[in-house]
């Protein structure tokens, strides 16, 4: 299975652009899309899903035009909008009951699924609960689980573990994580942990551009040997920032522990770090031509 993109734009007013001159491919495991808000995120994975048409260029689903042929994608994908909506007064079943029935599953092979669904999701206990009663990190759950029903080839979430707590977002990172074998994931978010936990490769998105795509190795690669952590005084973060890319700082009764990107260590006491996926993020947007 091969999923490309080759030079998508979308135009939404005069002089706005969503992306522009975007080109991807995918193939099968889990593929992260990370960006700041307002980074073409959503923009892409409306189009990539055929609910947004775009304005110059196109993608390619096995090498059928997917603008000018939508139901060859619509026939393999499950879709998690960021935006989910349930009906309150069914129950969980019910609702995939319904979901199925909208995709053409028959009766047998729908109540395999949905028993399958719900078990990996972690949501066995509450079946026979109605909807409006649920958390919502198990209505997310719920979002992968209709996602699913159909066993896509091609799987898209849209930033699915925004306000969830810690716990819930680990549920669901697992949940995706045990979802990638041959089949194509497009997680976009910009939770940086999110993707790091569960990506094979990642698409890094910033004013509408893609920045890099590359393995989450090759990006931690690229800063590892110039992150260091130092402990310097409040007047000190200032001048810092204006030479290093500063990546965290941490208030302490001794200090400011600060976490940064450069070429040189900023203090003789500066100790050289593991590089981490947010660490390569942060230098990658800031230096997005050295990618």
């Amino acid at each position: 299975m091969k999923l490309s993109v080759e030079n998508i734009g979308k135009q939404y007013g005069e002089g706005t652009w969503g992306i522009r001159d975007v080109s991807l491919d995918f193939e099968d495991g889990i593929h992260g899309l990370l960006g700041p808000n307002g980074a073409g995120k959503s923009t892409l994975m409306g189009i990539l899903s055929t609910v947004v048409t775009p304005t110059t260029g196109t993608a390619y689903w096995n090498g059928t035009d997917i603008v000018e042929s939508p139901e060859v994608v619509r026939s393999v994908l499950g879709y998690l909008p960021q935006e989910f909506g349930v009906y309150p007064d069914l129950t969980l079943e019910e609702f995939l009951e319904y979901v199925a029935a909208l995709r053409g599953l028959d009766s047998e092979t729908a109540s395999a699924r949905i028993d399958e669904m719900i078990t990996l999701t972690n949501l066995v206990d509450v079946r026979k609960r109605k909807l409006k009663t649920f958390s919502g990190g198990m209505k997310q759950r719920v979002g992968i689980a209709q996602a699913l029903l159909n066993d896509p080839d091609l799987l898209i979430v849209d930033e699915p573990t925004v306000g969830l707590d810690p716990e819930e977002r680990v549920r669901l990172r697992s949940a995706l994580s045990n979802t990638a074998t041959d089949r194509i994931v497009l997680l976009s978010t910009h939770i940086v942990p999110d993707v790091e936990a569960t990506a094979n490769k990642l698409a890094i998105l910033e004013d509408g551009r893609l920045v890099t795509h590359s393995a989450v190795e090759q990006l931690i690669e690229r800063v590892s040997g110039r992150v260091y952590e130092c402990l310097v005084s409040q007047s000190e973060v200032t001048d810092l920032r204006e030479h290093y890319q500063v990546c965290s700082t941490v208030q302490r009764s001794d200090g400011v522990k600060v976490r940064l990107i450069g070429e040189t260590p900023p203090t003789d006491a500066a100790e050289c770090v593991p590089a981490t996926l947010e660490d390569a993020y942060l230098d990658a947007v800031d230096h997005p031509t050295e990618v």
